[in-house]
């Protein structure tokens, strides 16, 4: 076959119309109908349909095609042909065709149309990666991860990479990785950059990370990995109300890039994009910011009125946290993220900042997602008092000599600083509208999997 026509992707097939094509490339599904083949083949980019009629090709093109199995990878030669009925717009008339590996008869490939079970295709995640649908979401995944980045370097942010490693924990090591380290000694893997990166902001002014992030937490739920990766902005002299509004720009960028470039992927996702349209549509005037916000009294008492209601079955007892069922009605009642602020000091960490109106409460906020999707976002104004803060680390039993250091950020030039984490999956997950966790990082760790 002829390799002189230029190398195309599907995803650039646009500035192909007319043209022929070499497509490289696998075949994901074959379909035939008397003298004609349907073959679909996939290149990471996207999918295409060819058209193969008999009559149209050498005899050696049909045969290899018709009998090609699944999975098998090919150069193709074709026309670019445009066609408003094809899913990408466009159709491929095969020309030619060289295969590179055909797969066995005898092991063809595990995954088909058909439905499998979770567990089979998780035992098989390094093949279940190249559906449609699974590659749409990591096609997503990567601009969620490029845009959130984007945002805090376009803003003055400065990245600024915490260790993995850490002699202690954020709060209590309860839930760490333990592993042994030198000369006896033990340390953990991270839960969080943000102790480190607050004496990054103290030295930069703006800062963020970005890294893998571990909980070892025995947990079951569809919203938690036990490996995921975590973006986590500081900012000297930030309050809590400035910290919301980094918040909301920080997702409307978000949401705005994902729109902007992955309407098709979304659409194989299955997607209803009109609910993100939603989050990032002009607030009507007079409206506080484009977020809800809601004290943690007021979610409270929203939740108060639905048990009362019969809406939810279990009663939220006031001073505790949100668990996921409280988290998931709340956010099911609004078409944009809400940020419930100010919960009770007593149940959040030790670092947070008392609010100097009522010390009770800790100027924090949590970020739900809408349409049930739970926290995102969590954050806070930080302790900037040097003997405030050492209270608090004594109160919670935490070994005082290991937070040396971190003291040691209010001993010299304090100043009222906040950040906040957002776990990407997390935000995958309700981009996307998945309903687990699991298919939004290429290999989910859980309680239960460590394999593939």
């Amino acid at each position: 076959m002829s390799n002189l026509s230029p190398v195309a992707t599907i995803a650039s097939l646009s500035a192909h119309e007319g043209q022929t094509i070499t497509l490289r490339g696998w075949l994901y599904n074959l379909r035939a109908s008397g003298k004609l083949l349907f073959p679909i083949f996939r290149d990471g980019t996207g999918t295409i349909q060819g058209i193969v009629p008999k009559a149209a090709v050498p005899e050696e093109v049909f045969e290899t095609l018709k009998n090609l199995t699944l999975e098998s990878s090919v150069i193709v030669t074709g026309k670019v042909r445009a066609d408003s009925r094809a899913p990408s717009g466009f159709e491929l008339d095969v020309e030619g065709i060289e295969v590179l590996q055909r797969v066995p008869d005898e092991t063809p490939f595990p995954i088909t149309l058909k439905e499998h079970g979770v567990d089979f295709l998780m035992e098989h995640r390094h093949l279940w990666l190249r559906t449609p649908r699974q590659s749409a979401i990591l096609r997503v995944r990567a601009t969620i991860m490029r845009a959130a980045a984007e945002y805090f370097d376009t803003n003055g942010f400065i990245r600024t990479d915490p260790p993995i490693l850490t002699p202690n924990a954020c709060e209590g090591t309860s839930e760490l990785f333990e592993m042994d380290y030198f000369d006896d000694d033990k340390a953990y893997l991270t839960q969080s950059g943000q102790l480190y990166i607050e004496a990054t902001a103290l030295a930069l002014g703006k800062v963020y990370s970005f890294g893998p992030t571990f909980r070892a937490e025995k947990s079951k739920t569809r919203r938690h990995l036990t490996e995921f990766w975590m973006i986590e902005p500081e900012v000297a002299f930030l309050e809590l109300d400035g910290l919301l509004e980094l918040a909301e720009g920080f997702i409307s960028h978000i949401v705005t890039t994902v729109l902007a470039q992955h309407r098709a992927d979304l659409k194989v996702i299955g997607r209803d994009v009109e609910k993100l349209e939603a989050v990032v549509a002009p607030t009507p005037a007079g409206e506080r910011g484009p977020f809800p916000r809601l004290s943690y009294e007021e979610a409270h008492a929203m939740l108060e009125d639905a048990f009362a209601k019969g809406l939810i079955e279990t009663r939220h007892q006031d001073g505790d946290d949100f668990g996921s069922p409280d988290e998931t009605y709340i956010s099911s009642q609004f078409d944009k993220p809400v940020m419930i602020h100010r919960y009770p000091a007593a149940i959040k960490a030790f670092y947070m900042q008392p609010d100097p109106l009522d010390p009770s409460k800790a100027l924090c906020v949590d970020v739900l997602a809408p349409e049930g999707y739970g926290e995102i976002i969590g954050g806070s104004q930080r302790v900037d008092s040097y003997d405030l803060l050492k209270s608090r680390i004594e109160a919670h039993n935490l070994p005082l000599d290991a937070f040396q250091w971190y003291l040691d950020l209010r001993k010299y030039g304090s100043v009222p600083h906040s950040g906040f984490g957002m776990g990407i999956e997390r935000a995958v997950a309700w981009i996307c509208g998945l309903d687990h966790v699991r298919e939004t990082i290429p290999f989910a760790r859980t309680l239960n999997r460590i394999y593939p």
